[in-house]
């Protein structure tokens, strides 16, 4: 059986606010819908991709901002960064995990595990190149944190 991820909602205090954020930053309007008062559906999809974010009225009681390490995944991570920079949208400089491949953290730096001092951001793209190993993160308007992530070659199976 497959299962593939198709949306992920998030929680936003200003739909129109978030609507605006994410077409700046270059995801597709698919569906802006309200059918009833007090509910209403925003629905965009990252380019290239085959899943979708999705916010509005009446979806979730999620506190806004508390989606994170959301992860957008990108062949060239200065590339990436530059277009999102070019569309207005703050964006981290790129670094890499001292410790490896897995970064655990937002965009302020602040870690979302308890982690050895050896996990901590490098600046720059991984010196040796590796993919799934370099990094940048940015924010919507909530404060709901996205992550870029540089893959050039997918591990086996993937």
């Amino acid at each position: 059986m497959n299962l593939k991820l198709e949306l992920v909602v998030l929680p936003v205090s200003d739909v129109d606010r978030a609507k605006a954020f994410y077409e700046r930053a270059g995801f597709r309007l698919d569906v802006d819908k309200a059918p009833v008062e007090g509910w209403r559906a925003v629905h965009l999809t990252p380019p290239g991709s085959e899943a979708s974010i999705m916010f509005g009225e009446g979806l979730t009681t999620a506190e806004p901002g508390s989606a994170q390490g959301l992860y957008l995944i990108v062949t060239d991570i200065e590339a990436a960064r530059t277009d999102l920079l070019e569309r207005g949208i703050a964006v981290s400089e790129v670094f890499h995990d001292g410790g490896g491949v897995l970064f655990h953290g937002h965009a302020d730096g602040t870690a979302t595990h308890d982690l050895p001092a050896q996990r901590r951001r490098l600046a720059g793209r991984h010196p040796e190149g590796l993919s799934y190993a370099s990094y940048a993160t940015f924010s919507d308007p909530d404060g709901n944190g996205w992550v870029l992530q540089e893959i050039t070659e997918r591990f086996p199976g993937r």
